[in-house]
């Protein structure tokens, strides 16, 4: 029973369900910009050169198998492709991604040095020079020791 309730501390913990929530949304966002890169990006590129279809771009490493007119009938006949397409669509997915993160990387450091750049308030207290206890900055007198402070 020791264990189990070690797990569920250990699952529980902070950083691990952020973690977890981190590894989710990220997922989520990698769906997001590969769709973009697929649906949006792409297609625009393709068409202006020439109605190229990126996913459809490959090269047929089995000569004994016939031409094929698209990587799915290569991959259906089973013959061995090199699809530089597809590779050319991830690494724009990489891309996006990357820029992403940079973006936000960048955005929370600005917002961490403005924080750190925020002037502190000056100090509402001070300390009694003959009991060292903590009084207001306006005092004349200790109401710990009834001493006379500058």
């Amino acid at each position: 029973m020791g264990m189990l309730k070690e797990f569920k501390e250990f699952a529980m913990r902070g950083s691990v369900v952020d973690l977890a929530v981190g590894v989710i949304i990220g997922g989520a966002f990698g769906k997001i910009v590969t769709s973009a890169v697929n649906d949006i990006i792409m297609p625009p590129i393709g068409r202006a050169m020439g109605n190229v279809n990126f996913s459809d771009l490959f090269i047929n490493l089995d000569s004994s198998k016939g031409p094929f007119k698209s990587l799915a009938d290569a991959k259906a006949a089973g013959a061995a492709v090199l699809a530089y397409g597809s590779f050319i669509n991830t690494v724009i997915d990489f891309l996006i991604v990357a820029l992403c993160i940079f973006v936000a990387v960048k955005a929370m450091n600005s917002l961490q040095r403005k924080e750190a750049a925020a002037p502190t308030p000056a100090p509402s207290t001070k300390l009694c020079e003959y009991c060292v206890s903590e009084i207001p900055i306006k005092a004349t007198r200790c109401p710990h020791c009834t001493s006379q402070v500058k």
